[in-house]
């Protein structure tokens, strides 16, 4: 039987899942304190137990994004706010490489907060 968040992601059409799945691999491998559950309908990870980021695909152009979760204390141009009040947003294409320089220097500022 398939878990529910693996389903997530086999669910998704290509390139948009192996940009998940390569997303996914790096966050866990990011930290030895990273880990996944399955929260809220979609995948969450945490960081020290505590809700940290979230991977979840725009609506309107099927590109992934990564949510983050103490995002509004984080100040990185590519973060976007847009309507939320909580969380900020780094939008990807699945056609481009991942930015995980940019990736990097996000999470640094983020595990600092926690």
């Amino acid at each position: 039987m398939i878990r529910e968040i693996d389903g997530y992601y086999i669910s998704k059409e290509e390139p948009v899942r192996s940009y998940l799945l390569a997303l996914r691999h790096h966050i866990l491998n990011y930290d030895e304190q990273m880990s996944e559950s399955w929260t809220h309908g979609m995948p969450m990870f945490r960081y020290k137990g505590k809700l940290f980021c979230y991977l979840w695909i725009d609506k309107k152009t099927y590109q992934p994004y990564l949510g983050i979760y103490k995002g509004t204390e984080i100040e990185h141009p590519l973060l976007d706010l847009g309507n939320r009040n909580k969380m900020k947003v780094l939008h990807f294409n699945a056609e481009e490489d991942i930015p995980i320089d940019v990736i990097n220097d996000i999470f640094g500022m983020a595990v600092k907060l926690y």
